[in-house]
């Protein structure tokens, strides 16, 4: 990475609330520029609240937080310039006409509408809205209101761009197209994006690094590849290309069961190997005409993850601390 300056740094990010609830707790996290960055954390693990200070919703109790090296609460006008949000709800005017959301959005920047409207009509293009302009917002669907959205973060042209559950509620069709939006402008505009979301497939896809927030600290911080290298158990379905009859038999793995009489599943830890059992099928006759993992890897690790942070806490409790 030639750039040093970080496209987010927070250092030692604190936030509790009025009534005393710890939401974050010296919270550090680095950001490279021009990273795919996913967030990922259970619900109640600290992730609105950080993502509300770094959009200068909230205040933190302690703690910094800089984008492109500028503090955002000494310099909280330049550092807004570089930052677009697309939050979880949706906040434009219902009543306002497609292009000018996005007219009027271009304006709190100082971007006057002449140079607005090429920048809208690309937008809007690329993410199907441009026979919408002139629509009503109410007109929408929910995943047009959901593209819109991310329209309207990207007007100004921000160097850091975070999606906060962007494709919840959208159909499968319509949330593959808008992941390819979302490398296109990562590869092509250099934009670097921190991804918060629920569908852990789309932060196995898309992101190269990842951090996870549990109870407001950081779980784990590092690259999308060196935390699946971590996965020791894994399920994988076996699709038979004929019907057997009667039972598979396999040996020298952690366990397997047939659903039904084309299907295995088989599940492996660290060191079993996959070929044995694909060896053990042939000398039964049987060929395997396709596979996949069972569940996501990552979901498999992040569920692990959340549920050793209960046990620590449980057993905290216990210990009286």
């Amino acid at each position: 990475m030639t750039n040093t300056t970080p496209a987010l740094q927070i250092n030692n990010l604190s936030k509790v609330y009025g009534n005393g609830f710890t939401a974050l707790k010296n919270v550090n996290l680095t950001v490279p520029q021009g990273g795919f960055f996913a967030l990922l954390g259970p619900n109640g693990a600290g992730k609105s609240t950080m993502i509300g200070i770094i959009s200068s919703l909230f205040k933190p109790t302690e703690g910094s937080v800089k984008i492109f090296g500028t503090d955002l609460l000494q310099n909280p006008s330049i550092a807004k310039q570089y930052l677009g949000i697309v939050p979880q709800e949706f906040n434009f005017n219902q009543f306002e006409k497609v292009e000018d959301i996005l007219i009027t959005q271009a304006g709190y920047f100082g971007i006057a509408a002449k140079e607005a409207r090429p920048r809208a009509k690309k937008l809007l293009t690329a993410l199907g809205l441009w026979d919408k302009r002139n629509n009503k917002a109410r007109e929408l669907s929910g995943g047009m209101k959901r593209r819109l959205m991310i329209a309207r973060a990207l007007i100004h042209k921000p160097k850091l761009l975070i999606l906060d559950e962007p494709t919840a509620g959208v159909d499968i069709e319509l949330r593959r197209s808008m992941w390819e939006f979302m490398q296109q402008i990562n590869e092509e505009e250099k934009t670097t994006i921190i991804l918060t979301t629920h569908y852990l497939e789309e932060a196995e896809q898309l992101c190269r690094y990842i951090a996870i927030l549990d109870h407001g600290e950081i779980r784990v911080n590092t690259e999308m590849k060196e935390l699946l290298t971590q996965l020791s158990i894994e399920t994988f379905i076996l699709d038979f290309k004929k019907p057997v009859s009667g039972e598979v038999s396999i040996s020298g793995i952690t366990s397997y069961s047939q659903p039904d009489n084309q299907t295995l599943e088989v599940t492996l830890t660290e060191g079993e190997s996959l070929n044995g059992v694909f060896q053990q099928l042939t000398q039964q006759g049987i060929e395997v005409s396709s596979m996949r993992n069972k569940a996501n890897r990552l979901e498999e690790l992040f569920m692990r993850l959340v549920e050793q942070g209960i046990q620590s806490k449980d057993s905290m409790k216990e210990a009286g601390l």
